[in-house]
């Protein structure tokens, strides 16, 4: 796995430590604090690994998490958003106005500067070869007049501070979302402690997928957010706008830039459901036998003005008024802000956030094979529909479904006790009043149905927000967090229940959990009636089941394999940790246009490539003898 969001870097699980930071021994907890302060630029380890400030003067590790602690608690997670537009400088906007002029307007403005068509009434004279004066005769004369407004909502969870993975690589006007899908795809090869050319080298090229997205496109300035405003923002639209603001161009990035895969590919766009649909695609593809290995992600970049107005119009949101109604608030601060996503608890609304996540699907015999680390596995995810529905937004009923099949396929893999006693929720839990009833309905009404009477809900939209088509990346990164830690993330926010919630058969709680668990359940409901569950199983689970289908020896000779592995991870796992990442970037290397092709009746041969692709193709439709055109 690999990713980043407002908690840290995936890999090596160090997002997942920061949201239970202090339930973790010392060490640990020194570690993490390091690690993030690297990444944030605030210390810089050297090749003889001594450390140095951000002001360049040597101290030791444990100086340097002393001086950066406090740093590095207040800007991660959610926090008051430190894009200066949020706050003092205010939001760009432009207002509407009718100037009634008494007399003649003058003015002058540079030539190139002039609109093409003018009124008919207009004058202009030319001062000289760069400057024109133009007299406007009275009368009523529409204008826009620039102005800032005053943001309404100035939380979000963003990428820690001083983290760009634009610097990381030769980005050139990427939108920020793809420059995170390059950081995290790199991460999760990286943390896989597998050489990619190498795993490539063993397949057919079509046994490889990806299949990556996110839930409403690049809808910043490098995409079609400055796109769709350039006429009015005065501002010219540029040739790479169009293209990179795709919803599935996370998976083009990919491809093309870091995998060179030329196998299955493809993005499934369902809002906040988007990670769980494309890593259903990318489990039945290995469940029927179509791929070996597929690339899973999303990455969501929506911390823009435009896209947080929006939401916000729609009511969704926790705006700085809702806040403070809340709290009963004259004025909010820093920690206020921190408090901003409240699962479960009295709420306004959900907070925004970023995020890029991605996982390595393998099917299992390849896995043993490789000597992969198994951090867990997927057996099924479940995807429903609400139903007829009043409003478009609006919660219904097909969570319900999709978690009781879910429940279901734990239930006959693992028995009714570890079901009752040995799985937990990640619960999609938004902090919007509605959310709070309707899931926690869907919670209790599965769990009465199988017995369950304390089932544990996780909230990770508490730290890190609602990062739309990733929050279900960021739930199952932070699941298989649970499963190596043997802790479940506390709903930090949560000071009581609100009355509302169906809590009688949940555990809902506020420090993290000691727990160990066997199974996992990733909730998404979103917009539109997307309504998605996955199950994650454990990897103590996950090899239990592989013994029982390849045997002690297969087994043995995995975790011989694997050692290996594990030693080149942590090789990558320590250099991250200093802040030295290796984004994978591989721009016009071996490109190939057709004419390079060897292209036969049973196979094709690519150049660069090891195996040939196969033109073996399943036909279940039946065979028609040749018949005699004569």
């Amino acid at each position: 796995m690999g990713g980043v969001n407002p908690a840290g870097r995936t890999s090596g699980h160090q997002a997942f430590r920061r949201t239970v930071l202090n339930a973790l021994p010392d060490d640990v907890q020194a570690s993490t604090l390091l690690g993030l302060a690297a990444m944030m630029r605030l210390a810089d380890c050297q090749a003889d690994g001594a450390w140095h400030d951000a002001q360049g003067h040597f101290l030791d590790a444990a100086g340097i998490v002393e001086q950066t602690r406090q740093q590095v608690l207040d800007h991660t997670l959610i926090r008051r958003i430190e894009d200066a537009r949020f706050n003092e400088e205010g939001l760009p906007a432009n207002r509407k106005a009718s100037l009634a002029l008494d007399v003649p307007l003058t003015f002058r403005i540079r030539r190139r500067q002039l609109p093409d068509d003018l009124p008919p009434t207009w004058q202009v004279r030319e001062l000289d070869r760069q400057t024109l004066e133009v007299t406007v005769p009275a009368g009523t004369m529409d204008v826009m007049l620039p102005e800032t407004r005053q943001a309404q909502v100035r939380a979000a969870g963003q990428l820690p501070s001083g983290f760009e993975p634009s610097r990381l690589y030769r980005s050139v006007h990427h939108p920020r979302g793809l420059a995170m899908t390059i950081f995290a795809a790199s991460d999760c090869l990286g943390d896989s402690g597998l050489e990619w050319d190498s795993l490539r080298d063993r397949l057919d090229p079509d046994q490889i997928a990806v299949y990556a997205g996110n839930s409403i496109g690049q809808l910043d300035d490098d995409g079609w957010g400055g796109l769709l405003k350039s006429f009015s923002s005065g501002k010219r639209a540029t040739s790479k706008q169009m293209p990179l603001g795709y919803g599935q161009m996370p998976a083009d990035f990919l491809n093309a830039y870091v995998l060179g895969s030329v196998g299955g590919t493809g993005a499934a766009l369902g809002a906040c459901a988007s990670f769980l649909y494309n890593l259903r695609l990318g489990v039945n593809d290995i469940r029927a036998g179509h791929r070996r290995v597929v690339m899973v992600g999303t990455a969501d970049a929506p911390i823009t003005p435009e896209v947080i107005e929006g939401f916000r119009t729609m009511g969704a949101l926790a705006d700085d008024d809702g806040l403070k109604a809340l709290d009963a608030l004259e004025l909010l601060t820093d920690a206020d802000y921190q408090r901003a996503c409240r699962p479960f608890a009295r709420n306004c609304g959900f907070t925004m956030g970023e995020s890029s996540q991605f996982v390595m699907l393998m099917d299992d015999a390849l896995a043993l094979e490789t000597g992969a680390e198994i951090l867990g596995s997927v057996p099924g995810v479940f995807v429903n529909a609400d139903g007829w529905k009043r409003s478009i937004s609006a919660p219904g009923i097909g969570n319900y479904i999709s978690l009781a099949k879910a429940v279901a396929l734990v239930r006959d893999m693992l028995g009714e006790k570890a079901l009752r006693e040995r799985t937990f929720l990640h619960a999609h839990g938004t902090s919007t009043p509605k959310n709070r009833i309707t899931e926690s309905h869907v919670f209790d009404r599965v769990a009465h149905a199988h017995g369950i009477t304390d089932w544990p809900v996780v909230a990770v939209k508490a730290f890190v927000g609602h990062s739309q088509g990733s929050a279900a990346g960021d739930q199952l990164t932070s699941a298989l967090g649970s499963f190596a830690h043997d802790l479940l993330p506390g709903i930090f926010t949560l000071e009581a229940v609100a009355d509302d919630v169906h809590a009688e058969r949940l555990r809902l709680f506020r420090d993290p959990l000691p727990f160990k668990a066997d199974a996992a359940f990733i909730n998404a409901k979103g917009f539109g009636g997307n309504n998605a569950t996955g199950v994650v199983l454990s990897p103590s689970v996950t090899e239990r089941l592989l013994t029982q289908r390849h045997g002690e020896a297969a087994m043995a000779a995995w975790q011989t394999r694997r050692a290996t592995t594990r030693e080149v991870a942590a090789d990558y796992h320590q250099a991250a940790d200093r802040g030295h990442f290796r984004a994978r970037y591989r721009f016009g290397e071996g490109v190939l246009e057709g004419p390079e092709l060897d292209v036969g009746r049973d196979e094709i041969r690519i150049p660069g490539y090891a195996q040939s692709v196969s033109l073996t193709v399943d036909n279940p439709f039946g065979r028609l003898d040749d018949e005699d055109d004569s």
